[in-house]
């Protein structure tokens, strides 16, 4: 199946590829598509805060949070479990519009626009060549750059598959 159109888009033959970023899973299986290594169950992103001398103070003061937890919809989440920078940006318009259909319609730019808002995050890129584990992508790794605590088991983030 080919998507109409996919060839003349910018990202044409790229690999989107997330970024090193601790991620887990949360929630009930949703949507499951029958593809390896995809869950179906939404994604939660874990990063740490970093504080300047006085955001340090008034953190300590207001016992700020010390990470970000940004959970994803459905859609989101696959597309993130998907862009482990193997797949070219066609063949994950084509798996979602397979999952989603009409929901996810216009596919191209519906994908295009959630790679984009991940990589204005820091959180995805986009490679000209296949993706060749120059660094981690795996689920429940902390980035080397990052001191996360431990995860506290009442969140219900697991690191498991169902």
């Amino acid at each position: 199946m080919s998507i109409t159109g996919v060839e003349e888009h910018h990202m044409f033959n790229k690999y989107p590829c997330r970024l090193p970023v601790w991620w887990g899973y949360f929630g009930d299986v949703a949507i499951k598509p029958n593809i390896a290594n995809i869950s179906g169950m939404k994604i939660m992103l874990r990063i740490e805060k970093r504080f300047n001398r006085f955001e340090r103070i008034l953190a300590k003061l207001f016992k700020a949070p010390k990470e970000i937890r940004r959970p994803l919809d459905e859609k989101n989440s696959i597309l993130w479990q998907l862009c482990d920078g193997t797949r070219t940006f066609q063949d994950i318009c084509e798996i979602l519009d397979s999952v989603f259909h009409e929901d996810i319609a216009p596919v191209i730019h519906r994908t295009a626009a959630g790679i984009n808002l991940l990589k204005e995050k820091n959180l995805m890129t986009v490679l000209s060549q296949e993706f060749t584990g120059k660094w981690c992508i795996s689920e429940g790794v902390a980035p080397k750059n990052q001191r996360l605590a431990e995860l506290d088991e009442n969140l219900g983030i697991t690191t498991e598959q169902e």
